[in-house]
């Protein structure tokens, strides 16, 4: 449909050099979008490069530490002035540290929320001149279920997926007057490199105890696959959703719907 095409449209897509990023980016590439990522070294970045030639996806990468707000004023220059003006930013870039509250260090704590909180707002910050003069763009904030939920050892990404999700409500206030979306992905638990070990069978065969607690909780009986999150990223990136904002879709499989079953 016209309504989710991406011909024309620049996007840049944080941390894409592979796992959810690479797959959105990969999405967003099909519905006709040019693709700019980074990742924050050169290693990472040129593997990155190599899965997307591998798809016939001609992206361009670039390392730059999201956190830094020169290194980041410069990476959208240079994609505005060599390949366009970016249209669509996906601020997926993010790291966990599983660690009790008690035991985390206050710079543990406060390097989550760096990246995880501070780097989407100085990118944001950076595209939006150049979306408010052409008044048209699309920012979409990679959230969590931990923007909704509590858990244990999350303390710094609970806070910062809590913090982000209100950051995509205020910017989405502050500039849909400019006909701006700001909106945001919440994705469930998805099966990725990442994630593999906690899915891995255990010595006697049994699962891994936190595969079948998260396949308890979830009405879909599944992990999510990166695939998943392809149609949800174009909508929220493509004029199909021009009157959506301020809005937090979460691809879950109905977890956040689920009390849980029965004993």
């Amino acid at each position: 449909m016209k309504n989710f095409s991406l011909e024309g449209k620049i996007a840049l897509i944080t941390g894409a050099a592979h796992g959810i990023g690479f797959s959105m980016a990969v999405a967003l590439s099909k519905a006709g979008a040019k693709i700019a990522f980074n990742s924050s070294n050169e290693t990472s970045m040129q593997k990155g490069l190599e899965e997307y030639s591998k798809l016939g996806i001609n992206a361009r990468g670039f390392v730059c530490d999201v956190r830094d707000e020169k290194a980041v004023t410069d990476m959208i220059a240079t994609i505005n002035t060599e390949i366009g003006e970016i249209d669509i930013l996906v601020n997926n870039a993010g790291i966990i540290k599983r660690i009790p509250a008690i035991e985390m260090e206050v710079e543990e704590f406060r390097e989550v929320i760096d990246v995880d909180l501070i780097a989407p707002f100085i990118l944001s910050k950076a595209v939006a001149p150049s979306m408010i003069k052409r008044g048209s763009g699309k920012i979409i904030n990679i959230c969590s279920l931990m923007s909704e939920l509590g858990r244990e050892t999350v303390s710094a990404y609970a806070a910062a997926k809590g913090g982000l999700k209100m950051l995509t409500r205020t910017l989405a206030s502050e500039w849909g007057k400019f006909n701006i979306q700001v909106n945001g992905i919440g994705p469930g638990y998805i099966a990725t490199s990442q994630t593999a070990p906690l899915r891995e069978k255990q010595a006697d065969g049994s699962p891994h105890p936190f595969d079948s607690f998260i396949i308890s909780k979830t009405p879909a009986e599944r992990w999510g696959k990166p695939e998943d999150l392809a149609g949800p990223a174009v909508f929220l990136a493509s004029n199909a959703s021009d009157f959506v904002n301020g809005h937090v879709l979460y691809v879950d499989g109905g977890i956040l719907a689920y009390i849980g079953k029965q004993p």
